[in-house]
């Protein structure tokens, strides 16, 4: 019996050193393993960004051009009441960027950059009383330009009619009007457009009247209904 006894310890012994053993490989194992890799997070949902708000024009300012019919003028009047202009012309946000004088018919044709038709006249009338019989909205081929030494200027007006124009026709007829231009020793500087009332409005360098006109119907056939020689000032 004591001898059963014995066994029965010794195999409860060597089952419990087993038993560390087992424990023991199982920590060493655990200090050998690599690490397991962090779980990846899922990329945060954003909204797609909100496309940036497209920039208006500087001031929102429209192109203008006035016509004053005053029967008689002198340029130097003229020059005087634009200096009038010039002073006030800020407290309404209006820019006078030229003017064309045409004494022999007594008109003046105002070009500005303004919010609206109202704060152009506006200035007018409180520098000098002057206002127009006629403004137009219009729109700009080119501002950046001189006149040439020793050429006449002059200003062409087309009365299309109410509807019958658009920018982009008058934008193909002044292409013409460039390409043939040398043949009449002339040089178109600027047009205006109004599509509004089918107005339009060129101003030219040439010797004279008839090669301005040459030019235009050479070039597209549609001659001006007026063209007077005038002067300029800014």
């Amino acid at each position: 019996m004591r001898r059963l006894t014995l066994i029965v310890g010794a195999l409860t012994l060597i089952a419990a050193g087993c038993t560390k053993k087992d424990d023991a490989a199982k920590t060493e194992a655990a200090k050998t393993a690599p690490a397991p890799e962090p779980a990846k997070a899922e990329p945060a949902k954003t909204e797609p960004a909100a496309a940036p708000a497209v920039a208006a024009p500087a001031g929102g300012k429209k192109l203008f051009l006035d016509v004053h019919d005053l029967g008689k003028v002198s340029a130097k009047d003229v020059a005087e009441a634009h200096k009038k202009d010039l002073a006030t012309e800020g407290k309404y946000g209006v820019d006078y960027k030229a003017y064309w004088v045409d004494e022999k018919n007594g008109k003046v044709y105002c070009l500005s950059e303004a919010p609206n038709a109202d704060a152009a006249v506006a200035t007018h009338k409180e520098a000098h009383g002057l206002v127009p019989q006629k403004i137009m909205e219009v729109s700009a081929d080119n501002g950046n330009w001189k006149p040439g030494p020793g050429m006449k200027l002059y200003m062409d007006v087309h009365n299309m009619g109410k509807g019958k124009v658009t920018a982009e026709a008058v934008a193909e007829a002044h292409k013409k009007d460039l390409a043939v231009q040398d043949k009449h020793k002339t040089k178109y500087l600027n047009y205006w457009v109004d599509p509004d009332s089918g107005t339009i409005m060129c101003l030219s360098e040439a010797p004279s009247a008839d090669d301005a006109v040459a030019t235009h119907k050479e070039a597209h056939g549609l001659v001006p209904d007026s063209i007077a020689e005038v002067s300029e000032g800014r």
